[in-house]
């Protein structure tokens, strides 16, 4: 388990940059999850350590695979000094800690929620989950153990989310592209949706 969570911070450290500030939270029953926070000129990144120490595990499995099965960490990107984004530590550590603690496998085009604003004032409450490998390449494991992904959390509005539910991940992103929405800015307004 070390030993992956010390390739993951290497690989954050030679994509992001040293991180500028860390926090870990650990809740009842799971392993430790450390977010790291790095700066890049306007933009300011949270990064989430410890989400990939094990699998995630198919909840309907009779028993969980300590090696094999799909590993992540959850990567938010936004404009910084425009909001309190640094209260968002607590929420992404809450979501890195949903497959240990629900039994979920996060993959692109899931929607995950915290059930609060992700920062003081944000409209947003739950993110899209895009696909990785942009930003931060995979991380190669040896084998039998699937390789780590590095999933881009993108934040949606109540109605944004809402619409995701019924039309599909893919049709938000086309919405999202096709009226210039700028997802890094912590105070943007919802898409139109009509």
């Amino acid at each position: 388990m070390g030993d992956v969570l010390a390739l993951v911070e290497a690989r954050l450290r030679t994509t992001l940059g040293e991180p500028d500030a860390r926090a870990a939270v650990t809740f009842l029953g799971t392993d430790r999850v450390e977010v790291l926070r790095f700066l890049d000129g306007d933009i300011v990144r949270y990064a989430t350590l410890g989400m990939s120490a094990a699998p995630m595990t198919d909840p309907t499995a009779a028993l969980a695979d300590p090696v094999k099965g799909p590993r992540a960490e959850l990567v938010l990107s936004v404009r910084a000094g425009l909001a309190d984004t640094d209260k968002v530590l607590r929420p992404l550590a809450v979501l890195a800690a949903s497959p240990q603690v629900e039994g979920l496998i996060v993959a692109p085009g899931a929607s995950l929620e915290v059930g609060e604003p992700l920062w003081p004032g944000a409209p947003f409450s739950s993110v899209l989950v895009a696909e990785g490998g942009g930003l931060v390449e995979d991380l190669e494991l040896d084998a039998p153990m699937d390789p780590v992904r590095f999933l881009p959390l993108l934040p949606m509005t109540a109605n944004e989310a809402a619409w995701k539910r019924v039309k599909g991940a893919q049709e938000l992103q086309e919405r999202w592209l096709a009226q210039g929405t700028d997802l890094r800015d912590p105070l943007r307004a919802g898409a139109r949706l009509d």
